[in-house]
């Protein structure tokens, strides 16, 4: 069996990805909010700890990924995920 990603990073870049949508997209009652807030602080709290070179890999994946994008909405997601979860802007 072949791989569709190029790297392991891209895969897990992408099931990152899946996993933060379909909690960013769960409703209150498919999901525990306070549950939902702490894995998504988390997600930033890891990502905030990567190296700049990392988070730069991060970024930059993030961008390829919201290039082939065809959902105009996950599009979007994919291009405010670095502002969102730290990664860029203020980090004070």
């Amino acid at each position: 069996m072949t791989s569709s990603y190029p790297s392991l990073t891209r895969a897990l870049a992408e099931a990152l990805v899946d996993v933060l949508w379909f909690i960013d997209g769960s409703a209150d009652e498919q999901l525990d909010q306070d549950n939902a807030v702490k894995v998504m602080e988390g997600v930033a709290r890891m990502v905030g700890m990567l190296s700049s070179d990392q988070q730069q890999e991060l970024i930059d994946l993030l961008g390829e990924m919201a290039t082939t994008e065809a959902n105009p909405a996950r599009r979007e997601f994919l291009m405010e995920f670095p502002e969102g979860f730290g990664l860029v802007g203020d980090r004070s």
